[in-house]
């Protein structure tokens, strides 16, 4: 999966997920924040992403200040899923 497909999936599963019913991929820019000014998604919603890594990637964070870092944009959660599939 390129990285490209990777990011307009993880937009489509961020609606999904956190029933964003009135936003729509191309609301979501690639290089935005997710929460604060960006998207603005709060404490709840990135308990909810968590959830998404670990269903759909198999991924567990083992450091929750990481996920500040791995969840400021879409384009960041995409990266850390491309590096963490190689790894």
């Amino acid at each position: 999966m390129t990285k490209a497909e990777l990011i307009l999936q993880l937009k489509q599963q961020i609606i999904e997920q956190l029933n964003l019913e009135e936003v729509s991929v191309t609301d979501i820019e690639d290089e935005a924040p997710l929460f604060g000014e960006g998207l603005g998604l709060d404490s709840i919603d990135a308990l909810e992403l968590i959830v998404l890594l670990e269903s759909e990637y198999d991924i567990h964070l083992d450091n929750p200040k990481e996920g500040k870092e791995i969840f400021h944009s879409v384009a960041s959660l995409s990266e850390f899923i491309l590096q963490y599939q190689h790894s």
